[in-house]
């Protein structure tokens, strides 16, 4: 009788993709977890709508627009163990260089005063910008952080692992910030 595997997914809020290249570095090892978990929702997957019930849900980035913000409500509703993924979820990281000024000044300088061409910030398709970004934990709770820009693919398989043996990994010893 074979066991189940973990439903696990990945996403990408605002940050640069640094983290999920980083889990892609795995590499043969991600064939040792493909034998122990089932990706049901990432970038690197076709999936549209995140699934009910994932086990684990690895999240790269800061909550930056309101689109994030949803987004991360419903992924933690449907997520038992939630991991921040890299700087930009712990703290904020690059994204939350914007925080020193107002939005309305962000968007003149990168759609007024730098544009070469159409000098007006696009509307549609674009999500609202939250007038401050925040890391994750402050808008959900975090089960386990793990830092790094990006976190190297060795921190992401030990957590991975730990949490597929169904333990809580202490990080600490595996990756800081910024490395």
């Amino acid at each position: 009788m074979s066991q189940q595997k973990i439903k696990l997914a990945t996403v990408w809020l605002d940050g640069c993709s640094g983290c999920h290249m980083s889990f892609l570095d795995l590499d043969e090892r991600l064939l040792e977890l493909a034998e122990k978990v089932e990706v049901v929702y990432s970038p690197l997957v076709d999936a549209k709508e995140f699934p009910e019930g994932v086990d684990i849900t690895l999240v790269e980035g800061a909550v930056s627009t309101e689109e994030d913000l949803h987004k991360i409500q419903l992924i933690r509703q449907r997520t038992k163990i939630l991991v921040a993924f890299g700087d930009c979820a712990v703290t904020g990281n690059v994204p939350a260089m914007r925080n020193r000024f107002h939005i309305r000044e962000v968007m003149q300088r990168v759609y007024e005063e730098n544009a070469t061409q159409n000098h007006n910030p696009p509307t549609d398709g674009v999500p609202a910008l939250l007038p401050r970004v925040r890391p994750v934990h402050e808008v959900v709770k975090v089960d386990v952080f793990l830092p790094g820009c990006p976190p190297r693919a060795d921190a992401i398989y030990f957590v991975l692992t730990e949490l597929i043996e169904g333990r809580i990994p202490d990080t600490s010893a595996v990756t800081r910030f910024g490395a």
